[in-house]
This record gives C-alpha cells, sequence and structure tokens, in this order.
C-alpha cells in the first residue's frame, strides 16, 4: 500500500489506495481535489452548515471536509475500511462519522451536498432527485467528476432534476458543477426500478439505478444459470450456497427455485443492490432461508459455505481488470467448507481458469461461448 500527500484546503493528507493493485494509483484524483476548493471557496466552516458527502471513494472528501464535520453515505462497502485506514494515516482529525447506505440513507436536511458523479445515468438521476428531497430550499449540491468518466447525456439528468448554477471550468480533466435544488422528486420518477423476469422462471427480478444489469438477464449470467440448476441439483438438504456479487439477487433465486430448501446467503458491495435482492427474494420466497450482507466479498463471520455462485465484475471506480475478482477467489476459497465448490462465469479472455488456480488445487471448465466462460473450483475434503 503506497501513501501519497493530498494538498487539501483545511492541510496536507497522507492517503493511500487499499489493495494491491497498481501503485501508481492513488487514494484521490483530481475531482476530489476541486470538490475540496470549491466547498472551501463556497462554505464557512464557522457557520457550522451541514454537510453530507455522497459516494466518496477511498476518504479524500470526507477527511478534507473535517472541519465541517460532514455526513456521509456511500453506496459501496469498501469505503468503511478505506476511511477507517487513511483517518489512522493523519492523527488528530475529528471522530469519524457513521457511513450510512443506501439501506439505511439519512434522515436530514443538509445546506450543502458533495457528490461524486457516478459513471451511470439512470444512478445520477436517482441520486439528484433523492439530494433535492434532503438539500435546504436554499441549499448547495457540489458534483464533481473526471471527464472521461462522466455518464453518457449527464447534461441532461443534471436539466431534468436540478437547476445548476455553474458550470466550473475544467481542470486536470476534471469538472464541478455548482447547483441548486430542483422540484424533480423520486416519487414522481418511473426509473426508480426496471427489471424483467427470467427466461424458465415463473419470478420477476428488479433493481434500483446502481445495479448491473437490473432491466435485462446479461449475456453472461443467461450461460450460467443452467450450470447453477445442475450444481444445486447435487448439493446436501439445507446446504449453504453464498451468492457473492449477487447484484439483483437473480442467480440466488434460481437455485432457490430449484432448491426451496437451500439456506441462502446474497451479499454485494453494493447496498442499492442487497436492497434490490432482499425485495425480490421477498416478493418470490418469503418463506425462504435467507440473509443478506453489504460486504466486501464474503461477509466477516459469514461461516463456511458448500456452494459459492459468482459473476464477479471487472471495473471499478474506472479500472478494469481481474483484481476485483481475483479477491473474491481468495475469499471465498477461505469461506469454501472441505468439499465445498465455486462455480463461476467470467469473460474468457480474462483467463480465470489460470487465477483460480493460485487459490484451489481442482479447476475444470463446464461451459464457453466465444465470450464467457463457465467454471468449476473445489476445495480438498
Amino acid at each position: 500500500m503506497t501513501t501519497a500527500t493530498l494538498d487539501a484546503p483545511a492541510g496536507p493528507l497522507t492517503l493511500a489506495r487499499p489493495g494491491e493493485g497498481d501503485a501508481s494509483l492513488r487514494a484521490w484524483d483530481a475531482a476530489d481535489e476541486l470538490l475540496l476548493q470549491e466547498a472551501f471557496a463556497r462554505l464557512e466552516p464557522s457557520r457550522q452548515p451541514r454537510v453530507l458527502v455522497i459516494d466518496d471513494q477511498f476518504g479524500a472528501l470526507t477527511l478534507g471536509l473535517q472541519p465541517f464535520q460532514p455526513d456521509l453515505v456511500a453506496d459501496s462497502a469498501t469505503l468503511p475500511a478505506a476511511l477507517a485506514d487513511n483517518a489512522g494515516l493523519n492523527p488528530g482529525l475529528a471522530s469519524l462519522p457513521e457511513v450510512r447506505s443506501w439501506r439505511t440513507p439519512p434522515d436530514a436536511r443538509y445546506d450543502a451536498v458533495v457528490l461524486r458523479i457516478p459513471r451511470h445515468a439512470d444512478y445520477l438521476a436517482w441520486l439528484l432527485r433523492w439530494v433535492n428531497d434532503v438539500l435546504a430550499e436554499d441549499g448547495l449540491l457540489l458534483a464533481g467528476g473526471m471527464i472521461k468518466h462522466l455518464p453518457d447525456r449527464g447534461v441532461d439528468v443534471f436539466a431534468q432534476a436540478v437547476t445548476t448554477d455553474t458550470v466550473c471550468p475544467a481542470r486536470k480533466k476534471a469538472r464541478v458543477i455548482v447547483c441548486r435544488p430542483g422540484t424533480a422528486e423520486l416519487a414522481d420518477w418511473s426509473g426508480t426500478w426496471k427489471g424483467y423476469s427470467p427466461e424458465q422462471e415463473s419470478f420477476e427480478v428488479s433493481a434500483l439505478p446502481a445495479v448491473f444489469a437490473r432491466d435485462k438477464l446479461d449475456i453472461g449470467t443467461r450461460l450460467f444459470l443452467p450450470r447453477v440448476r445442475s450444481a444445486v441439483a447435487a448439493v446436501a438438504p439445507g446446504a449453504r450456497v453464498l451468492d457473492l456479487a449477487c447484484g439483483n439477487g437473480v442467480v440466488g433465486m434460481v437455485a432457490l427455485s430449484a432448491r426451496p430448501d437451500l439456506a441462502l446467503t446474497f451479499s454485494d458491495v453494493s447496498s442499492q443492490a442487497i436492497v434490490s435482492a432482499e425485495r425480490n427474494v421477498e416478493a418470490a420466497f418469503a418463506d425462504s432461508d435467507c440473509t443478506f450482507d453489504h460486504a466486501d466479498g464474503v461477509a466477516a463471520g459469514a461461516g463456511r459455505f458448500d456452494l459459492i455462485l459468482l459473476n464477479p465484475p471487472f471495473h471499478e471506480g474506472g479500472v478494469v481488470g481481474d483484481h476485483i475478482a481475483l479477491r473474491l477467489f481468495a475469499r471465498a476459497a477461505r469461506h469454501l467448507a472441505p468439499g465445498g465448490r465455486l462455480l463461476m462465469v467470467g469473460n474468457r479472455h480474462l483467463g480465470y481458469h489460470r487465477s483460480l488456480r493460485r487459490f484451489f488445487p481442482q479447476v475444470r471448465q463446464l461451459d464457453a461461448n466465444p465470450k464467457f466462460v463457465v467454471l468449476e473450483a473445489a476445495t480438498k475434503r
């Protein structure tokens, strides 16, 4: 873990990006720098404005805004550990705020909201409408992101939801937009939930905007589901099964449809995914034995599983590769019971058959098409 210094308006911060990836990647970017500069230019700590930070990445915004004692909400379960680690590198900071998620969002009125603009337009549209509900009448929204990661139709999304005061000049390939609350509300927006009915199943799934493939079954999962049905047919009665990186929960729900007796755990790094999966399971399998964990991988104390089902994401914060899958493989290996199996689908070009052999003694291919491959990895008995 490599540290670097961010020259924040309230003083320098030593920050580190978690993980064992590219050492050149920092725990902040130019968008964080610009957001902090705009916040201190427009807000006065002595007036004690109530400030909310949304979707901070590794703690740069939260720690940089410490003179304002901000509240914090984030979709990703990776933030609490990253924030705690970076706070530890900077002795003397005030106490850290609780990291709220979309499972239990803050319920307050704010003078200012500082927002990292997400990559996906639907999630941005949802966030802006949610912000309208929590901003004071004369409140301020500071929204920033790296220009290459801003969503398509972003200008229209802002125009439909909030009142834009200032589009700040681009600096270091980043941009900040200063807004006032608009009249658009979540209650009036049809885009909050989108879904579909999986083939061969009687249930429906729907999801909130931050969830991958929320309005149609992605092609990798389409290849995966027949193998899921075969795998759960072979496990013992009441077996413990984990739908890891569950998204809307469709994989685990197909497992439950085939074997209602299973003890199913749904886990995802996105709180909107967990909210979605819990809603879907409650609608279709209300009497099932299910647990829902908002966690970066397998939740602490989750125990061991007889079968883990996984369709790993391959991008995180603009960084694309197999680093997320490797982290999930390592955690899956530690949480499989003796003789347990990991069943996964992934992009063929990422070579997961080689990666899995770093963690599992047995790996075999079960299915493939030109883009995706289904692999099974097993532990020793």
